[in-house]
C-alpha cells in the first residue's frame, strides 16, 4: 500500500477510536503515530478507558487458557518472505535516496523516501498496511502468549503456597480439636467420679476382715444404686498366690444372685481399689462381700467370703 492510499482501519470513526483498533492498541501493534493519537483521546475519554480495560481483561483470560502451539507453516514461510524482502530493500534505501536527491528534479525529490518512513511522515498515511502489520501481530501473539504462561506458572506456584498452608491449617485444627476432645472427657470423668463420692444418697460401707486378723485389712464401699456407681478403696490387703485375684460382690437386698463388681490385686503396700464400674442401676444392695478367686474372676462366689459389710 503506498503512502498516499488510505487505510484500511482509520483509527478514529467520529468522536471515539475504531472498535478494530482498540484491541491492536492493547496488544501494542499499532504505528507510533497511530499508538500516540489514541493514548491522547484515552487521556480525555472515560468510555474509551472503560472499553480498554475490558478487552485487555478479555486478553489475559484468552492468554491463560489457550495452548501454546507452533505457528503453521504456511505463515511462518510468510513471516519469513516478509523479513526477507525488508532486508533485501532497506539497505537500499539510502542510496535510492541518493540518488533521487542528485539526479531527479526538485519538485520529485520529496516523492523518493525511504521504504521505512512510509506511512510515518504525514498525516493522511497514519495506518501501516496489512503487510506492514503481519510480522508485528505475530510476534506480538508470540510474546503475549509466552507471557501468559509465565503468568499461568506464577498462579500454579503460588497455588500450590496456598494448599500447602491450607492443609497444615487442617492439621492444627485436627490436632486441637482432639486435645479439646481428650480434655473434655477427663473433666467428665473427674466431675462423675466427684459426684459419686459426695452424692448425699450413696452409702458409705466399711469392710472387715472374718475373723480380724493381726494386720487388719480394711475396705470400704461407696454405692448409689439409683446410678450404679460404685467407689471401693481397701488397704492392708494380704498378697495373694500366683493366679488369684480378689472379687467384690454386691448382695442384693431381694436376695437375688450375688452381682461381681469386679477384680482387683493388691500393690506392695497392700492397697487396691475399683472406680466406676459398669454396674446395673436400680439395684439396692443388702450387703458387699470380698472374695479369692481365679484370676479371670467368677460369676458366682467362692466360699469362704473373707471380708464382708451391710
Amino acid at each position: 500500500m503506498s503512502p498516499n492510499q488510505p487505510a484500511q482501519n482509520p483509527p478514529f470513526s467520529g468522536s471515539h477510536p475504531d472498535p478494530a483498533v482498540l484491541p491492536l492498541y492493547a496488544m501494542q501493534l499499532l504505528a507510533p503515530e497511530e499508538t500516540e493519537a489514541i493514548a491522547q483521546h484515552l487521556a480525555r475519554c472515560t468510555d474509551c478507558r472503560a472499553e480498554l480495560a475490558r478487552i485487555q481483561g478479555d486478553l489475559a483470560l484468552t492468554a491463560l487458557t489457550v495452548d501454546l502451539e507452533a505457528p503453521a507453516a504456511a505463515a511462518r514461510q510468510r513471516l519469513l518472505d516478509q523479513v526477507a524482502r525488508e532486508t533485501k530493500i532497506v539497505p537500499a534505501a539510502p542510496q535510492a535516496a541518493v540518488q533521487a536527491q542528485t539526479q531527479a528534479p526538485p519538485q520529485t525529490q520529496s516523492q523518493l523516501k525511504p521504504i521505512a518512513a512510509y506511512g510515518r511522515s504525514d498525516s493522511s498515511s497514519s495506518v501501516l498496511s496489512i503487510e506492514d502489520h503481519q510480522p508485528k501481530r505475530s510476534l506480538g501473539r508470540a510474546v503475549f502468549a509466552g507471557a501468559g504462561w509465565a503468568t499461568a506458572a506464577a498462579l500454579a506456584v503460588a497455588a500450590g503456597f496456598l494448599l500447602k498452608d491450607r492443609q497444615s491449617l487442617r492439621d492444627t485444627i485436627a490436632l486441637r480439636t482432639s486435645e479439646v476432645m481428650r480434655l473434655n472427657t477427663d473433666a467428665a470423668a473427674a466431675h462423675q467420679l466427684m459426684d459419686a463420692l459426695t452424692d448425699p444418697g450413696a452409702v458409705r460401707v466399711t469392710l472387715t476382715a472374718q475373723p480380724l486378723p493381726r494386720a487388719q485389712p480394711i475396705a470400704g464401699v461407696t454405692y448409689n444404686p439409683d446410678k450404679g456407681s460404685l467407689v471401693f478403696l481397701a488397704s492392708n490387703l494380704d498378697p495373694l498366690q500366683q493366679y488369684k485375684a480378689y472379687e467384690l460382690w454386691i448382695i442384693p437386698a431381694d436376695s437375688s444372685a450375688p452381682i461381681p463388681v469386679g477384680t482387683f490385686h493388691p500393690d506392695l503396700q497392700g492397697n487396691a481399689s475399683i472406680v466406676m464400674p459398669d454396674l446395673p442401676k436400680g439395684v439396692p444392695a443388702k450387703a458387699f462381700g470380698i472374695t479369692i478367686e481365679p484370676d479371670g474372676g467368677s460369676q458366682t462366689p467362692t466360699m469362704p467370703i473373707i471380708m464382708a459389710g451391710s
